[in-house]
């Protein structure tokens, strides 16, 4: 029997939050979802026109045990950590970091003319990788293909694959898809996605309705979990619809978290708190550039 076409399980508007040293933005989903979005931990979406709302950033602070995947849509944001990486992301580029045994980083929003915007998701690493040796992945946009359909739809890849054409984020291992999908009004869309991945989407822009029966629109800023099935579909209203689109294999493992740490017992957290409080949080500092 032929699986049906994904449909929407759960919606989630966002919640503004702050966070950093004062940085306001909207909080799809985090904490209390970790069994819905397994293996995804954490989505924001940060964007405003008022620098007093994201100048202040995210000055120098710990990860272990996930990686953060941000991507900028406008706007620049400087980076620098533990393991000697230092750069600008900039519109269109993406930063896939893997946190492992620990690093500690910092990100700052650059003033810019216009507004900064842009994503930050936190993909849970497996126990047997969560001590593993960090990562960094640097993109730039140009770095990042795009596949232009006959009907007119834009599919960046960054992570997975999109027809023939693979992302240049590889190697992870949930062996995510992220996508970020653009179809003009009243055109189509189609992935085919494997049988017991998670998958959701974040409308950027405009709106559209998911899934073979679905009729109720999906709105900016709105991100929706799929249920099972053998594909998501969309199709774009008359503005055009603009969606990230993320998909993974789920863990099924016990999640302990603290702030930006994700163990999977409370005694690694423990053990981790204590190490970072002696200076000992840290395991490797050799610098690793991937990409």
């Amino acid at each position: 029997m032929t699986e049906p076409l994904r449909s929407i399980a759960q919606r989630f508007p966002g919640v503004p939050t702050v966070e950093g040293a004062g940085v306001r933005l909207r909080r799809s989903f985090s904490n209390p979802e970790v069994p819905l979005f397994d293996p995804f931990l954490l989505l924001d979406r940060f964007g405003s026109s008022n620098p007093a709302d994201y100048l202040a950033g995210f000055p120098w602070h710990p990860h272990r045990g996930i990686e953060t995947v941000t991507y900028v849509l406008d706007g620049r944001v400087a980076h620098g950590d533990t393991l000697g990486n230092e750069g600008v992301i900039g519109p269109g580029d993406v930063q896939w970091m893997n946190s492992g045994s620990g690093i500690i980083h910092q990100e700052m929003p650059q003033r810019t003319e216009g507004a900064l915007s842009g994503f930050q998701l936190w993909v849970n690493l497996p126990a047997k990788e969560k001590m593993s040796t960090p990562a960094y992945r640097g993109l730039s946009a140009p770095e990042l293909p795009t596949v232009s359909t006959d009907g007119g739809t834009a599919v960046k890849v960054v992570a997975g694959t999109y027809g023939a054409v693979v992302g240049p984020v590889q190697g992870i291992p949930v062996d995510p898809t992220y996508l970020d999908v653009s179809v003009p009004a009243g055109g189509a869309f189609d992935l085919p996605t494997p049988t017991g991945y998670t998958a959701f989407a974040h409308a950027i822009d405009g709106r559209g309705t998911f899934g073979g029966t679905d009729t109720e629109s999906v709105e900016s800023g709105e991100t929706v979990l799929f249920g099972p099935g053998r594909a998501v579909t969309a199709h774009a209203g008359d503005r055009g619809f603009r969606f990230l689109l993320v998909t993974g294999r789920p863990l099924h493992e016990p999640v302990a978290w603290y702030g930006p740490i994700v163990m999977n017992t409370r005694s690694e957290l423990v053990t981790a708190m204590q190490e970072l409080d002696h200076g000992d949080f840290i395991h490797h500092r050799r610098p690793i550039v991937e990409g």
